[in-house]
């Protein structure tokens, strides 16, 4: 869109257009309170996860794509999550996540290569989670800022949308969906004894 034909539009063509950017701005997890399935973050990242993710750029361009294989272990307070990357381009990567429920609808984190804490608010099936983020650009870093939204689909499936933005302004998104496996260790030792019940 040209400058020219921006200051040619109608004012209310113009102002349309602004309060819609102001409505996809002003989404609270608040606003799901009463949507299930209620997403407890400690009860579904407890145990195995597996997410597979892309980066695109601001301009929709797909710059990378990735899977995450996820170990939680959740004692009662501290949720702590081991985060293994394989990114397409074979390169590997590890994040680990110390988290703590603050109270029903409040969790703060760190990590590594977080700056500071991470934030996070859960209402219903959504998890509004920001951050600042020391992220590995060639050979040096850009401190950049997440705005990071999880909605839970069902009890095994997890969606995720990530607006990434620097001094303010969006460089790109991350999307991701997570699929919790299911906790086979445990039913393939009552398996025998189960057949040998029959």
């Amino acid at each position: 869109m040209s400058r020219r034909w921006l200051l040619a539009a109608p004012a209310a063509l113009v102002l349309g257009a602004l309060a819609l950017l102001a409505g996809c701005s002003t989404m609270k997890p608040q606003d799901f309170a009463d949507t299930k399935p209620r997403f407890v973050v400690e009860d579904y990242f407890n145990g195995r996860t597996k997410a597979w993710g892309i980066f695109e750029d601001r301009f929709g361009n797909l710059r990378r794509d990735f899977i995450v294989e996820i170990t939680g272990t959740w004692d009662g307070k501290t949720l702590t999550l081991d985060e293994d990357f394989t990114y397409g381009d074979g390169e590997k990567d590890r994040r680990v996540w110390t988290i703590v429920k603050k109270d029903e609808h409040t969790y703060e984190g760190r990590a590594d290569d977080v700056v500071g804490t991470a934030t996070g608010l859960a209402y219903g099936k959504a998890l509004n989670w920001r951050y600042d983020l020391n992220l590995k650009v060639g050979d040096g870093t850009w401190r950049v800022t997440f705005n990071d939204w999880m909605f839970l689909a069902d009890r095994e499936t997890l969606i995720n949308r990530a607006r990434v933005s620097k001094f303010g302004i969006e460089i790109g998104e991350v999307t991701l969906f997570f699929r919790k496996e299911p906790a086979r260790a445990a039913l393939s030792l009552v398996e025998p004894f189960a057949a040998v019940g029959q």
